[in-house]
């Protein structure tokens, strides 16, 4: 019996490596954007300590 037409291993594997690249350009775009916010919470947390501390 004739096994069948080979398989493209070479577009698969340049397929899934950019598949991870995207996935990894992803996650670090989400930690990226976790740490402006983090960063941004705590200077806006910072600024309310400071006008309550003035109003005292």
């Amino acid at each position: 019996m004739p096994k069948g037409p080979e398989k493209n291993t070479k577009n698969k594997a340049l397929h899934t490596k950019l598949l991870n690249r995207k996935k990894a350009k992803l996650q670090e775009e989400k930690k990226e954007k976790a740490a402006r916010l983090k960063a941004l919470i705590t200077k806006m947390n910072q600024k309310k300590r400071d006008d309550e501390s003035d109003s005292i």
